[in-house]
């Protein structure tokens, strides 16, 4: 339960290392991530829906969303079940 109810900036990015994205671009998502309240829907998940709404591959979703492009793809995805108080 713990497991799955909780995570952090280092575990998510790992979870983009593993999705192929560098180092330093996992650690732009993150924080990308993480500032706008997304961090506990988990990084990898919001790139995927990003790519999803975006109808691009991962990795350019992910970039995107580091530089602040395509968010308003995000919070629809998660419109009614988006970032709470708590995950902000």
């Amino acid at each position: 339960e713990l497991a799955e109810e909780n995570t952090s900036p280092s575990i998510e990015r790992s979870v983009l290392l593993r999705m192929g994205f560098s180092g330093e671009e996992a650690g732009r998502i993150v924080q990308a991530v993480e500032d706008r309240g997304f961090l506990g829907k988990g990084a990898g998940n919001v790139v995927l829906k990003a790519a999803e709404g975006l109808d691009v591959d991962v990795r350019e979703a992910g970039l995107d969303l580091a530089r602040g492009c395509g968010w308003e793809v995000v919070e629809a995805a998660f419109a009614g079940g988006g970032a709470t108080g708590a995950e902000r």
